[in-house]
């Protein structure tokens, strides 16, 4: 075994302690930010929950124009986490895990390159001794055939170690190249199925959104000020009424207040009864109408979440 050997074989060895240590550091930093990724998008479904919610409440307070908008808008934004949740567990079991396994893996790797090391460095002691045996007695014939078997021997050890590392680094390199074109496939394969979802969700959401009429909720709301403002007035004194409203008569005598005075408060009192009926009767209907309304609005503009499980019900 030449120098030459020994000093192409140590340059084949760098090479593959690189391989082994470059596949060890950037797979490393891939699986740690993939795995934040993960966990931040994690996060951002939690924060679109949140969201929902707060629609949810919202709208309960609003007309029923954007009150049906909002509430289409807050399930279709449930879905899409519906589906980042999946995106979530995707991306934990088509990429991170798959990352975080090339740990024991690279562990391995290192194994082998240590024994590796270990029978070079037998093979170089024993050409050592021999080449300090023949320096000090060359005529010692028998200690030189000893130590050129030991050398031979270890040369031979070396030579099959190498075969092997050889191998398996060969092997560790197709792994790892087939490994990543999978792991970063999926990646891909996740997103995109993800934001295909979302657009297509997103897409019915921005159109509900286009078709809230403004004027109809508006509408609504004045007349709801209006009614407001009229129970109110019905609760003022009598007195502002007859000085704002009421023609100007002679006063009349004692007597005749005390002939006439039961029958008038009465026929207020009568007429403030019905227009209660009246007022409680149009609130009903309104009631009513509204109900009407927002059931049609449902009908007429519904959220892509409830035309998606209304086909899939169809379909069963």
């Amino acid at each position: 075994m030449n120098m030459n050997s020994i000093i192409s074989r140590d340059s084949q060895i760098k090479m593959m302690e690189s391989t082994v240590t470059n596949a060890e550091k950037y797979l490393g930093q891939f699986c740690t930010i993939l795995a934040a990724y993960t966990r931040k998008t994690a996060r951002l479904r939690d924060k679109a929950d949140m969201l929902v919610r707060q629609l949810s409440d919202f709208a309960n307070t609003e007309e029923p124009e954007l009150r049906t908008c909002l509430k289409n808008f807050a399930e279709d934004l449930a879905m899409v986490q519906d589906y980042r949740q999946a995106e979530v567990e995707r991306l934990e079991t088509r990429v991170v895990t798959p990352l975080k396994a090339y740990g024991d893996i690279v562990k391995n790797k290192r194994a082998d390159l240590k024994k590796f090391n270990a029978d070079r460095n037998r093979e170089l002691k024993e050409i050592q001794k021999l080449d300090r045996i023949r320096q000090k007695n060359p005529s010692d014939r028998q200690s030189i055939s000893q130590a050129e078997a030991n050398a031979l021997q270890a040369s031979n050890n070396m030579n099959r170690s190498t075969r092997q590392l050889e191998e398996t680094v060969i092997n560790f390199q197709r792994q790892k190249l087939e490994d990543i074109k999978r792991i970063f496939r999926d990646f891909l394969t996740v997103e995109m199925l993800f934001h295909a979802k979302a657009l297509e969700v997103y897409s019915n959401t921005f159109q509900n959104l286009e078709s809230l009429d403004i004027d109809k909720d508006l509408e609504m709301f004045m007349t709801r000020m209006q009614v407001y403002e009229g129970s109110l007035d019905n609760q003022t004194p009598h007195s502002v009424h007859s000085t704002s409203s009421m023609p100007r008569y002679s006063s009349p005598t004692s007597s005749s207040l005390r002939q006439s005075s039961g029958y008038p408060r009465r026929s207020r009192n009568t007429t403030l009864r019905r227009q209660q009926e009246i007022d409680e009767e149009d609130e009903e209907e309104e009631e009513y109408e509204s109900e009407e309304e927002e059931q049609e609005l449902r009908n007429t503009r519904e959220s892509y979440a409830s035309e998606y499980v209304r086909l899939r019900r169809q379909q069963k």
